[in-house]
């Protein structure tokens, strides 16, 4: 592997005692030799690589490692975080994860960069105007109550699996206004499968060259994205030909219509690969986050019967028997609070990265072109200087006044920037409603015996579920 470069001492680097000297840059601490050399290490698990997170953590500020002979910095202080996200934002670009999301997800907001990132905001935006998102407020309720309804006294059940059944409902209806159909369920089917070849897709070097070889993996996937391009085509083609797309309110029908008028457009329409390309990023974004937050949420209320006494309290207060509104939101405050202390713990966007186009410095590193750089919000989340006793469930740490003596990037479950979830206020709709729906009838009570396990692919999954018995509230 060579030898390792010299650690000198800096005077320059504020509160760390040396960084790693690399000719003209100057990179953090952290592993001695390359990423492969450690491959049987207990940190070293290509499908989990959370455990090279909190291995790195030990390191501090930030840590440095490199993956055959590209330079990566885990960043873990806020201040560093938001010089990338915000100050020096464009200094980077796509990390080469989210560039090889590209075979996912095509052009949609998450992969896209530059004009066609921005143009993309533009036209969707308009369908996250918060008077646009209101509608929707009592068709979360609805669907939330359907599903509390078939529910029986004492049954058990995979809450994990409850819940990603009724993010499905709520997609189904607010993004295609319609039930799940087979339709439905077979772009749900699809973008399992897509899902389960994440990590060998975005591992793979130059998978981009490889997609069209004989492989068991990528027949299964071209497979399963032709099926899933072929459904959302049809729905696509479906709405284009509907004189009146007011009559639905949903987001492809937002999508179809809209056009590129705000300020800085240019009247552009989007093409129909365009729009598939959207709403796959839209189904997988408000699909999976919402069910995977809400499924923790439910462990976390399990584990913490205070937790789940206060919540009832204050949703006996605020609703007494009645359904939630819209309106209620802004008075479940505790019920936030135990959604974002969730989020805090198990966020469903668990990391993120960004590579930098030029050389640039970044607090007190200069990293070369091509760096790429990571933050992981599952770690910097659970540090102690933001949350004493980190891996404690607190909900009261979401407080007004205890979230002001925090710094920006201390917290972001929906990242940042230029690039912040476009959805983020829909999803906090549709998981307070949800959850105050469904916790208005029903207490949960965990298995025992089962273990939960971690599965970070694009969101932050419960590996083998999460069950639970259920109970009616007294």
């Amino acid at each position: 592997m060579g030898s390792s470069p010299s650690i000198t001492a800096s005077a320059d680097v504020g509160e760390l005692p040396h960084v790693v000297r690399r000719g003209k840059y100057l990179y953090p601490p952290g592993l001695r030799f390359n990423l492969p050399f450690y491959r049987f290490h207990s940190f070293f698990d290509p499908a989990n690589p959370i455990l090279l997170f909190e291995h790195l953590r030990r390191y501090g500020r930030a840590a440095h490692y490199r993956i055959l002979l590209h330079d990566v910095v885990l960043l873990n202080d806020p201040a560093d975080i938001a010089e990338v996200l915000i100050d020096k934002a464009a200094c980077f670009g796509k990390d080469r994860t989210q560039k090889r999301m590209k075979i996912l997800l095509g052009e949609g907001m998450i992969t896209s960069d530059g004009e066609n990132h921005n143009r993309g905001r533009r036209i969707a935006a308009p369908a996250f105007h918060r008077r646009r998102i209101e509608r929707y407020a009592a068709q979360i309720v609805e669907l939330a109550d359907g599903l509390r309804a078939q529910w029986n006294p004492g049954a058990e059940l995979n809450i994990a699996a409850e819940m990603m059944r009724l993010a499905l409902q709520i997609t189904a209806r607010t993004l295609f206004d319609t039930e799940v159909t087979a339709e439905i369920h077979e772009i749900n089917d699809q973008v399992n499968i897509v899902m389960d070849l994440y990590h060998f897709l975005v591992t793979l070097p130059r998978a981009e060259l490889l997609l069209n070889t004989p492989l068991p993996q990528m027949r299964r996937f071209r497979a399963a994205k032709k099926r899933l391009d072929e459904v959302v085509d049809g729905m696509i083609r479906t709405r284009r030909a509907e004189v009146n797309l007011d009559q639905h309110g949903d987001l492809l029908s937002m999508l179809v219509a809209a056009r590129d008028d705000q300020a800085g457009g240019d009247g552009h329409k989007l093409d129909a690969q365009q729009i598939r390309d959207q709403v796959l990023t839209l189904f997988l974004a408000g699909f999976e986050t919402v069910a995977n937050a809400l499924a923790w949420t439910w462990l976390l209320i399990g584990q913490n019967p205070e937790v789940e006494a206060r919540l009832h309290a204050e949703l006996d207060a605020v609703l007494g028997t009645r359904p939630p509104t819209l309106e209620d939101i802004s008075r479940l405050e505790y019920t936030a609070m135990v959604l974002s202390e969730s989020m805090r713990l198990y966020p469903p966007a668990w990391a993120m990265g960004r590579e930098a186009l030029q050389d640039v410095s970044i607090g007190p590193y200069r990293l070369r072109k091509g760096t790429m750089v990571l933050f992981s919000q599952y770690i910097v989340q659970r540090d102690p200087r933001w949350f004493p006793d980190p891996e404690r469930f607190c909900p009261e740490r979401f407080a007004p006044e205890a979230k002001a003596g925090r710094p920006r990037f201390a917290y972001f479950p929906f990242g940042g920037g230029g690039r912040q979830c476009i959805g983020e206020s829909f999803a906090w709709m549709e998981a307070i409603l949800a959850l105050a729906t469904i916790a208005q009838r029903w207490r949960v009570e965990l298995i025992a015996g089962q273990q939960i396990e971690l599965q970070p692919k694009i969101t932050l999954r419960p590996k083998n579920g999460i069950r639970v018995k259920v109970v009616p509230r007294a």
